[in-house]
């Protein structure tokens, strides 16, 4: 099988069901944005890999690949005409849970945040950081496809909760790799 099929060479592609759309319409805009954000957990997993106490960074944000395909699969599926293939993998609440419980069990050995911090530190949690603010766009582009097409309640609130949890994971880099998180001063 060729890698290029030369179908998008007008600037179309084809969602699931087969109707085809503009690459600029909202729907790929959106399933772009969760294909970058995959490709920054990525490099957040190869960086974590080269240090053994990150180890556990990198086993919870791989089934969080995982998950994210799933959720491009809902992104590349219109729900209506009804022509959405029947074979979709379910999205559940259960994978915003999972994020809810991954952010409390990381924030239970993390100081007490009482400032804003500057993204950096290990190079890990400098990812984790760009990684975050990826979610956060493709979050806004979901939000603005969802304003005209139906999107599933629970990946709003998955990706919602996968900032924070990106968030709560570049601190914990930083602790564990004695990186203490910098603190944003006012120059006002």
């Amino acid at each position: 099988m060729k890698i290029y099929t030369k179908t998008g060479d007008k600037g179309e592609t084809s969602l699931f069901g087969g109707m085809r759309i503009t690459k600029t319409h909202d729907r790929i805009q959106a399933h772009g944005h969760i294909d970058e954000l995959n490709a920054q957990i990525g490099v957040v997993i190869a960086e974590a890999r080269k240090n053994p106490d990150l180890e556990s960074i990198h086993e919870f944000l791989e089934p969080i690949q995982h998950q994210l395909f799933v959720l491009g699969s809902h992104l590349a599926t219109p729900y209506s005409p009804p022509n959405a293939p029947e074979t979709l993998p379910p999205f559940p609440y259960d994978f915003v849970e999972e994020l809810e419980q991954i952010i409390d069990l990381l924030d239970e050995s993390l100081p007490k945040l009482t400032t804003f911090i500057l993204p950096g530190g290990h190079p890990a949690a400098a990812q984790l950081h760009v990684a975050r603010t990826v979610c956060r766009r493709a979050e806004r582009a979901v939000v603005a496809l969802s304003k005209n097409e139906e999107i599933l309640e629970t990946i709003l609130q998955y990706l919602n909760r996968l900032s924070d949890l990106l968030f709560t994971a570049a601190r914990a880099a930083n602790q564990t790799t004695s990186h203490p998180d910098v603190p944003w001063k006012s120059q006002a």
